[in-house]
């Protein structure tokens, strides 16, 4: 199974893919970060941000998507970008047919390094060990989206039955999408 997790963020939307299964080797496919300038305007970040998971997830056609869940901190700011980030990378999904998880940051760290409250340097050794990689991925976006297709690879069983059913219904949903889309354009009546 191949997954992408998504770190989501306004300035910077980790990302990265991992192929394995559960009891499996895990292995490294990609990780990198999308970033957008603090000061350009919110709808052209995420347009940006969009344009950036849609290549990754064209280059590197993943089985699912693990977008961490976004939780209520005290900066409101900050949690509306991050929603609306994780929102651009679900939509990506959806419209692939891809099934999505949305995982909590102590899901991911409890998978990862056993303890649901480790901190980010904790996160990122394990990470590394677990994917046998020479370096640390960073920044620590990168590391906690590699954490999150970790958690979301390891979850397995059950979970993988349930995925593959939703994903036919996304799949279906998104080519009638598609289809009202394409009959919108043909008959000229673009809004």
């Amino acid at each position: 199974m191949r997954v992408m997790g998504v770190d989501p963020g306004l300035t910077r939307c980790g990302v990265g893919v991992v192929e394995g299964a559960p009891g499996k080797r895990l292995h490294l496919v990609h990780v990198s970060v999308v970033r957008t300038a603090p000061d350009e305007d919110a709808a052209l970040r995420l347009l940006g941000i969009e344009a950036g998971i849609e290549a990754l997830m064209e280059e590197f056609r993943p089985d699912a998507v693990a977008v961490e869940r976004v939780f209520s901190q005290h900066n409101v700011r900050t949690v509306m970008g991050t929603a609306q980030a994780a929102g651009v990378a679900m939509l990506a999904a959806a419209r692939r047919g891809l099934p999505v998880a949305l995982h909590t940051p102590s899901e991911a760290k409890a998978a990862v390094t056993g303890n649901g409250r480790a901190d980010k340097a904790q996160v990122t050794r394990m990470v590394t060990r677990l994917l046998s990689l020479d370096a640390a991925p960073r920044p620590a976006d990168a590391a906690d989206a590699l954490a999150l297709a970790i958690c979301h690879v390891w979850r397995g069983g059950a979970q993988q039955r349930l995925a593959h059913a939703q994903r036919s219904r996304i799949e279906e949903a998104a080519r009638a999408e598609r289809e009202r889309l394409a009959a919108r354009t043909r008959g000229g009546d673009v809004q």
